[in-house]
């Protein structure tokens, strides 16, 4: 994938995943765009309050605070605001001392198709529609569904923490579009069948190689980036999963087979700051244990 801003992790966000947007979009939807845009130009000096992925993009950027070189990371605003609306977004960007500079405003209509233009490897926004438009192209997207703490803060203050689901995000969907036509036999035999046979990658197989490129450039015990496998699979169906990320040359920091059962416990326990899936009970599960979670509409489970 090209990338115009050099080997930096880029992740585009929408404004209203980054701020709390809720009482402007109210106006928005009950008196029309005009009076939206009023109502955000005559509040412009206002502070707009955090957003479900506010945390996130916090440690994020401090990433790019390690004394290195050089920045591993940029964030990128794309918003359907425009430039005047957006004005209030930005001055709330410096009020909280965001170091992004980046957007893209574009008065209503969707703002996925910057996406490519900024080489992003990862898009969140609260726009499903935007999200599964970036999905179908190819890019790591999900919409963001639940909020975890405002300042990012967890236990692990200096690591900043993914999870991922496997099938349908990691991975491709082909195993689970087994095991949702012909049941948990069949998928079980089939893994095990296929053990040795890497699957394809997911979504979010770029996403996490950008991840584990920033990695490497630590030792172990100093990376400020943790990952896991937080997967409903379980025994026999692990071994394929641990050789296809072998054979991508991908490091996984954890690995959690939980054989169905819910994750929001585990998550709580790993201390994420995001985790994404496919399945909406899992991402509530996530949320329910104030962690972060972004929904990815790919795969069988989302076929409309």
């Amino acid at each position: 994938m090209a990338n115009s801003l050099g080997d930096k992790l880029v992740v585009a966000i929408s404004s209203t995943a980054l701020f709390d947007l809720e009482e402007s979009h109210q106006i928005f939807m009950n008196d029309g765009v005009r009076s939206y845009s009023e109502y955000q130009i005559d509040h412009e000096e206002e502070l707009l309050k955090p957003g479900a992925a506010f945390g996130l993009v916090k440690k994020l950027l401090a990433l790019n605070d390690l004394g290195r070189d050089t920045p591993k990371v940029e964030v990128i605003l794309l918003s359907r605001n425009s430039a005047d609306t957006g004005l209030r977004i930005f001055n709330s960007i410096e009020a909280h001392n965001l170091d992004i500079t980046r957007a893209a405003f574009t008065s209503g209509r969707t703002p996925y198709k910057y996406v490519s233009a900024f080489g992003t490897h990862l898009f969140l926004s609260t726009n499903k529609e935007d999200v599964r438009r970036a999905l179908e192209n190819g890019y790591a997207a999900a919409t963001i569904m639940s909020g975890g703490r405002p300042d990012g803060g967890n236990e692990h203050q200096q690591e900043l923490r993914f999870a991922f689901d496997g099938d349908a995000v990691l991975f491709s969907d082909e195993s689970e579009k087994i095991y949702k036509k012909q049941g948990l036999k069949a998928f079980s035999d089939n893994e095990r069948a296929a053990a040795r046979e890497p699957m394809k990658g997911g979504p979010f197989k770029n996403f996490l190689s950008a991840l584990h490129g920033i990695q490497k450039d630590f030792t172990e015990s100093e990376c400020p980036i943790r990952t896991a496998l937080v997967t409903a699979r379980s025994a026999p169906a692990h071994e394929r999963v641990v050789r296809t990320l072998r054979s991508w040359n991908i490091r996984i920091d954890e690995a959690l087979f939980l054989g169905g059962l819910s994750k929001g416990e585990f998550l709580k326990a790993y201390g994420a700051d995001v985790f994404f899936d496919d399945q909406h009970d899992h991402v509530n599960s996530a949320s329910e244990h104030i962690v972060t979670a972004g929904h990815v509409p790919h795969g069988i489970a989302n076929a409309e």
